[in-house]
Order: structure tokens, then sequence, then C-alpha cells
């Protein structure tokens, strides 16, 4: 298990929130999503063996979201 923090710019509101945090949570492996609106971050714990830091960065972008 693995836990990394992501910066990402262009979250505003209480829905970008449940954007990130379903369509990363939505990935096999993932364990946990939390956002952090006010400071930008998204912290995500999953399983390396299932799904890559570049996958869930992928479905943040795809959101709508960078990550930095």
């Amino acid at each position: 298990m693995k836990t990394d923090v992501l910066i990402v710019s262009g979250m505003s509101c209480g829905h970008c929130v449940k954007a990130v945090e379903e369509s990363v949570g939505g990935l096999a492996g993932v364990k946990t999503v939390a956002v952090d609106l006010n400071g930008g971050k998204v912290e995500v714990s999953y399983d390396e063996s299932a799904v890559t830091l570049d996958a869930i960065k992928e479905t943040i972008d795809d959101q709508g979201y960078e990550v930095e």
C-alpha cells in the first residue's frame, strides 16, 4: 500500500471534490481518496500492483483538473 499527496489546481467547490473522489475512488486498487479543497491537495492510498500513479493522475486530468 502506498500513499501519495498530489497538488491539484482547478478545484473550487464541492462538486469538484466529489468528481475527483468518485473518479479516483472508482479505480481498481485505490483504497482511499481525500481531497483538501482549500489546500489544493488530493491524498490517495493505493495498491501499486493494481494501479499506477500515472493512471491516478490521468483520471484527475480527465475530470478537468491539473495535477502539478
